[in-house]
């Protein structure tokens, strides 16, 4: 089940609405983890004993690891671990116990690897073993659990902090399955920090402005996701074999996959405001970038700090010697490009990225000198072509696509024209939306005439009514996430 779906939207979505805020509050997390549950179990119900696996296995973990505040002279439950220099009345864990809570630690990611590794990794290890004279590995064919990638990271950053005493164990089974099975957030991310929903699994708030704030950013969701990201994907899988057809191509594959990434981000996001969470934001308005470091920091936010905080600062981060910084950028973006997918082209993609940031780290004191509107054109460029790599079937194909840039002796082809004209305006309103001035625009009228807010509602209907439509008339829909 999808959000951008007849069934989700018609059904699945309303029913929970009317059995949620019919409950009493002690009710409502069990409700919401009864209807996550059936919502993943909308695709294959046998992977739901894999989810729950891994949260079964974490939360007991966790609790035997416990916090590093129990081991300590304080008794304040939550206290934040610090060591005894900073504490000169705290004393530090004794080694016993400290060897303990990493053991528990190792068990724990190990466990909660062991999944992902399975499914989504064991047939392209083996294929590629495979190679090597001599070794003939049976090659698994496995069907991969949707959203695996994002819990699975979901409760490695759980233990993590934990065993750092950045929050303590949740000792209640149900509160920590809602909060990784929850399914706004559940197979398209944002990948959420159990620090941004502690207090909310414990009790949160629920009122008419937020529910009417959460149904206005998912119908935004709904609308990029429906309206634009499936409709350029109409728009690319159409064109011809050109120059013209494959810088067509580059812009509309670029523009589809913002829009379905951010799209999905929206409604999870939206959804989760409805129901009493605040969910970190993941885009914001990454093709405005001047830089590729910049780029990062707006695309796909909650990926690139998960990275930042459990994998790049503890190698040391950039406070090291500047060929360990290089180690360090190399390791965080292979692991970043492999998450993505198994396949080379995902590896290729990581390393694409890794190059170009500590080209650009090299290069800062010359590129600093260029106004920011100019350097934003070879970044958008740079970019495309990740894209062109991300999106295709394999590292052949890119390098194909990538020289048909710059083919000049097949400038344009008919086929390419037609639909380029045909899809003109997605174009235009696809570049126009993927920046601020859209956001601006509705801000600055609606705050000045305070009379216009009611457009936002009937601008919801219009998006739900539009993207309805698109639906029954069985229009391309894609999940895009189904690698992930």
């Amino acid at each position: 089940m999808v959000f951008s779906g007849l069934p989700f939207l018609y059904f699945f979505l309303p029913v929970l609405l009317i059995a949620y805020f019919a409950v009493p509050r002690r009710a409502k997390n069990p409700v919401l983890l009864l209807f996550s549950l059936l919502f993943y179990a909308a695709g294959e119900p046998v992977f739901i004993l894999v989810m729950l696996f891994s949260c079964t296995q974490a939360w007991i973990t966790a609790l035997l690891m416990g916090h590093p505040t129990q081991y300590t002279n304080s008794t304040v439950v939550g206290l934040p671990s610090c060591s005894a220099s900073e504490n000169p009345g705290m004393a530090a864990p004794t080694s016993g116990l400290e060897k303990n809570r990493r053991f528990w630690l190792i068990v724990t990611l190990i466990l909660s690897l062991a999944p992902l590794i399975w499914f989504k990794y064991a047939g392209f290890f083996a294929e590629n073993l495979n190679r090597i004279p001599g070794v003939s590995l049976s090659v698994p064919r496995l069907s991969l659990p949707v959203g695996i990638s994002f819990y699975t990271f979901q409760l490695i950053g759980y233990s993590a902090d934990v065993y750092r005493g950045r929050v303590p164990a949740q000792k209640s089974w149900l509160k920590l399955t809602l909060y990784v099975s929850l399914f706004p957030q559940l197979i398209a991310g944002p990948i959420v920090r159990y620090s941004d929903v502690e207090t909310a699994l414990a009790h949160r708030e629920h009122s008419l402005e937020g529910f009417s704030r959460g149904i206005l950013r998912f119908s935004v969701g709904l609308g990029k996701k429906v309206i634009l990201a499936n409709v350029l994907g109409e728009f690319t899988a159409s064109l011809g074999q050109s120059m013209l057809g494959m810088w067509a191509y580059a812009v509309g594959a670029s523009l589809q996959i913002y829009f379905d990434f951010s799209g999905y981000s929206d409604m999870a996001i939206g959804l989760g405001q409805v129901f009493g969470f605040d969910f970190p934001e993941n885009f914001n308005y990454p093709y405005i970038s001047s830089g590729i470091a910049e780029f990062w920091r707006r695309w796909h936010i909650s990926l690139g700090s998960w990275f930042r905080d459990y994998v790049y600062i503890p190698m040391g981060g950039n406070r090291v010697s500047f060929p360990r910084w290089i180690l360090n950028v190399g390791v965080v973006w292979l692991l970043t490009g492999f998450w993505h997918g198994a396949e080379w082209t995902f590896v290729l993609w990581g390393v694409y990225f890794a190059v170009l940031l500590v080209l650009e780290k090299l290069c800062q004191p010359v590129l600093m000198k260029i106004p920011a509107y100019l350097r934003r054109i070879p970044v958008l460029f740079l970019i495309m072509v990740s894209f062109i790599l991300f999106d295709s079937s394999g590292i052949g194909d890119a390098w194909r696509k990538v020289l048909l840039l710059f083919d000049f002796s097949s400038p344009a082809d008919p086929v390419s024209v037609y639909y380029v004209r045909s899809y003109a305006l997605t174009l235009a309103a696809g570049m126009i939306g993927a920046t601020p001035l859209p956001a601006k625009l509705v801000r600055t009228v609606t705050d000045k005439v305070s009379a216009l807010r009611w457009v936002e509602s009937l601008a919801c209907i219009g998006v739900l009514l539009i993207s309805t439509a698109y639906l029954v008339d069985g229009s391309y829909n894609p999940f895009l996430y189904f690698r992930f």
